[in-house]
């Protein structure tokens, strides 16, 4: 019931954002592959700004196929 869930939210989310999924898609069949480094930067309305990255390991690659799997 939890998946059914997650991909009914995952479909709104989608539908507000189309380019999200888009880019997701894009930056995977461009070589999104063990190694590579993702920079995430969040722009707050009052001008804070936080940026973090991360390193994909091999489990991350086994989640990013099972996510495309549940489409």
């Amino acid at each position: 019931m939890d998946i059914l869930k997650f991909k009914g939210m995952w479909d709104e989310f989608t539908r507000r954002h189309p380019k999200f999924p888009l880019f997701l898609n894009a930056v995977t069949q461009n070589g999104i592959t063990e190694g590579t480094i993702l920079e995430i930067q969040v722009k707050q309305p009052n001008g804070t700004e936080l940026t973090s990255n991360l390193k994909i390991t091999k489990e991350d690659m086994e989640l990013f196929q099972k996510l495309r799997e549940m489409r």
